[in-house]
């Protein structure tokens, strides 16, 4: 889905990370599997994740000091870094969505920018691991600018980096909210479903982007 059309060009791609370039970092489903692995109660886990991870993806908690709140803090038969690598452990690669984004960057000249709510390292560790920064111009984590989509600011700063006019940017979430923000900003959205990146790819076909 698309709207804001217009006939100018392209030049810059926003893009979330989780859910459109890689699965979601620390999502429900992930903490399902962490609950059985370690057996904990996991309405416990969620609660206490729910008072912490916003503060910890604006940067203002640790990873260790959001899990010393929300699993250590009582003693565990298992170490803060076993948790920690089987959070990082469930991040995956959506490949084909990369391998495109690398080649409308290299084909238009594209500026490609990361729009997205994570904290630090768990953000570091996903752009070290999947080689982000070899495509993506920079990134506008939530934990380097200290605010979180959906507050309007945090594209505004993409926009002032990027030094691009925002009739020519096309932003890419897997959420529609997000999505919506971006186009009251005067930014051109795509809502991406990654089990479709085909619909996704012709819709920027559409607007001038095309792959062979």
């Amino acid at each position: 889905m698309a709207v804001n059309s217009t006939s100018a060009r392209v030049t810059a791609l926003f893009l979330d990370v989780g859910g459109v370039m890689l699965t979601n970092g620390w999502d429900r489903k992930a903490r399902e599997a962490a609950a059985k692995k370690f057996n904990l109660d996991l309405d416990d886990l969620n609660d206490r994740h729910r008072m912490t991870f916003d503060t910890y993806e604006t940067g203002k908690l640790s990873l260790e000091e959001y899990l010393k709140s929300s699993v250590f803090y009582k003693d565990r038969p298992f170490t803060l870094e076993e948790f920690r690598n089987f959070m990082f452990d469930q991040s995956v690669a959506y490949q084909e969505m990369i391998d495109l984004i690398k080649g409308l960057k290299a084909k238009y000249s594209l500026r490609i920018a990361v729009v997205n709510n994570e904290g630090r390292e768990l953000n570091e560790h996903r752009i070290r691991t999947y080689g982000l920064g070899g495509f993506v111009d920079f990134f506008i984590s939530s934990c380097f600018v200290h605010f979180r989509k959906p507050d309007a600011d945090i594209w505004k700063v993409a926009l002032d980096i990027a030094q691009v006019p925002r009739e020519e940017v096309v932003y890419i979430d897997d959420r529609p909210m997000f999505v919506q923000v971006a186009q009251g900003l005067g930014l051109r959205g795509i809502v991406h479903d990654h089990k479709n990146v085909a619909r996704t790819r012709d819709t920027l076909a559409g607007m001038g982007l095309e792959m062979g």
